[in-house]
């Protein structure tokens, strides 16, 4: 079966940073697209980025210039370095897996989400 396992969140001030981590397992395809998504309480799921197995990267506008996706395919493993943190980025945050582009289509695969708390 797979598993995605997400870690790295916590509380952190306006303006700080936090890392995010996603382990993956069971996965047996070489082209998965891997990303995340976000949900703040009382709010949809939303898309934030996704990146293709060949290193290609899309970040939600909400984001872009402050988050960084990267990917290490021998660890089956992807990173979310997210920068100058505003209180609206308080969300759940899961790493997600899937066959398709996850701007355009609903993963295959949710990690279990992990708390960023972005206080003002």
């Amino acid at each position: 079966q797979v598993q995605l396992v997400g870690s790295g969140g916590g509380m952190v001030q306006a303006g700080g940073s936090l890392r995010l981590s996603c382990a993956a397992s069971g996965l047996t395809r070489s082209d998965y697209f891997m990303g995340w998504y976000r949900q703040a309480p009382g709010k949809e799921r939303e898309f934030v980025v996704v990146i293709s197995n060949d290193g290609i990267t899309h970040y939600a506008d909400s984001v872009k210039g402050r988050f960084t996706i990267s990917r290490d395919s021998a660890k089956n493993a992807v990173y979310l370095q997210m920068n100058s943190l505003k209180p609206e980025d308080t969300a759940i945050y899961y790493c997600t897996a899937g066959l398709k582009d996850m701007r355009f289509w609903s993963p295959d695969y949710w990690g279990q989400g992990t708390q960023v708390t972005v206080s003002s």
